[in-house]
């Protein structure tokens, strides 16, 4: 039986996602508290694995087991033995095509500034605060030019394992609530450290240290020393996690919030 589940966690008590010796990840959480359901060792194949202190509005994963539970008994049994930084959301019986990494057309990361004077002494490790006025419209205007297909190789991590630089941007969305810019990214995939990269280069911009056409210069250099700084990682939200209709699997209750002119680039089942 193949069973996926929808995550959330806060990412500030782990090293990351992946399972690493001798330190605490999500994968080993998430996988010792499915064992203990299952009465048998499980492992977990996720969508996208994040860094440390990263976080997940919505991370899907896939296992396979011989064990025969209820989906009520998984969702509660996992939660009951999960670290109180982790959650599970919902639970799906689904078929054996069905690959949480592999299957997925595109993935959506929401990254949070608090744009104001003070730190937050309740938010210290939910959001990226930056003192200086940000200008969103300048941001947005930069992130204009980083849509479509491109060679992102000025925003990937000089160490980032993957074989092509190449990545289509759906949309980015920038856009003030208050006292916080947030920065919502949807592309068909996305290099090791590609939006906290991306939102250095747009936080360069909106402090007015840079022009807006300085994100297409950029990315024409496909020189990750022209990039400027990596954002923190407390901002950064993996927000979900697109597939085809067909597997019929819940979809976050952020992306029905997205604005009209975001959401009409949310992919569709035959990207």
């Amino acid at each position: 039986m193949r069973i996926a589940l929808g995550i959330e966690y806060d990412g500030q008590a782990f090293a990351g996602w992946q399972w690493q010796k001798g330190r605490p990840t999500v994968q080993a959480a998430v996988e010792a508290a499915l064992s203990r359901v299952a009465a048998e060792p499980i492992r977990v194949t996720c969508a996208g694995r994040t860094d440390a202190g990263v976080h997940a509005l919505e991370q899907v994963v896939h296992f396979d087991t011989n064990a025969r539970r209820k989906p009520y008994s998984w969702l509660m049994g996992t939660n009951t033995a999960l670290p109180e930084e982790v959650r599970v959301l919902w639970v799906r019986e689904i078929s054996e095509d069905f690959h949480a990494r592999y299957s997925a057309i595109a993935r959506f990361y929401r990254y949070v500034i608090l744009n104001r004077p003070m730190k937050s002494a309740l938010l210290r490790r939910q959001v990226t605060w930056h003192y200086y006025p940000l200008d969103e419209r300048a941001m947005q205007k930069a992130a204009e030019h980083l849509i479509g297909e491109h060679d992102f190789s000025s925003f990937r991590a000089q160490d980032c394992q993957s074989k092509s630089p190449m990545r289509r941007m759906h949309f980015i969305h920038v856009h003030r609530e208050g006292d916080r810019v947030i920065v919502d990214l949807c592309a068909n995939a996305f290099l090791h450290h590609m939006v906290r990269n991306i939102v250095g280069v747009l936080m360069e911009i909106g402090s007015g240290k840079q022009h807006p056409d300085w994100a297409r210069e950029v990315l024409a250099a496909r020189d990750r020393r022209c990039g400027g700084v990596t954002a923190p990682a407390d901002g950064l939200y993996l927000g979900g996690v697109f597939y085809p209709a067909h597997f019929d699997l819940p979809r976050h209750p952020i992306f029905d919030h997205l604005p009209a002119d975001a959401r009409r680039y949310v992919p569709s089942e035959t990207e």
